[in-house]
């Protein structure tokens, strides 16, 4: 029998006792099955290789999103989900036995809020994990700017603060444009819409004028 063949079969053995487990029995061991074969596979670096079903009182939207939805686009959304079904995992951060979502800050809203969705769900959604050489704060904003820009959404206000708070958690206007795809003119235009002068200390400017 060829050796393809022959783990497969092995494999259906060992999927059958899965259907004799209770419902969240069954979904822990499909994550740990998951997990192993992540650790198998040669697309290991790849966090959408590993899907995940959370309860999703554990999954917690992030408090930097600056992406916004208008009540038709969350209704629509809804929609989607419920007729297609979730084609798209949730981007999340593990922390503390939660995950912080990164990107599908809105698909959790959904997962969360719609009872019908949430009961055909039993309570779970859709986790993949960014990489953890991405896990600190900076780089997680930088991953959900990313998403969204990618997109051609986010709001000016909310990003404004975004920018804000990676110049002063010690990024240089370099950082900011190369992890958030942005120009110099687009990170010298949400410095000047924040107004605050100590933004501009190192800042060098054009000698064009002479």
């Amino acid at each position: 029998m060829p050796q393809v063949a022959q783990i497969v079969q092995q494999a259906e053995a060992l999927f059958c006792e899965l259907d004799k487990l209770p419902l969240a029995r069954r979904v822990e061991a499909l994550n740990q099955l998951r997990r192993q074969l992540h650790m198998h596979s040669p697309f290991a670096e790849e966090p959408v290789d590993c899907l995940q079903w959370v309860p999703a009182e554990k999954v917690q939207g992030n408090d930097y999103n600056p992406n916004t939805v208008a009540p038709p686009e969350m209704l629509l959304l809804e929609r989607s989900i419920d007729a297609d079904g979730f084609t798209q995992p949730i981007v999340s951060h593990e922390e503390d036995d939660r995950h912080i979502v990164v990107d599908g800050f809105h698909r959790q809203r959904v997962g969360k809020q719609s009872k019908h969705i949430r009961d055909r769900l039993h309570g779970y959604l859709p986790i993949v994990s960014i990489r953890l050489a991405r896990a600190g704060k900076a780089e997680r904003i930088a991953a959900t700017i990313r998403h969204n820009r990618a997109r051609g959404v986010h709001a000016v206000p909310p990003m404004t603060d975004i920018v804000v708070a990676l110049l002063r958690s010690g990024w240089s206007d370099k950082d900011v444009e190369r992890n958030l795809g942005m120009d110099a003119d687009e990170v010298v235009r949400f410095k000047q819409i924040s107004g605050l002068p100590e933004l501009f200390r190192d800042h060098e400017y054009s000698r064009s004028w002479e």
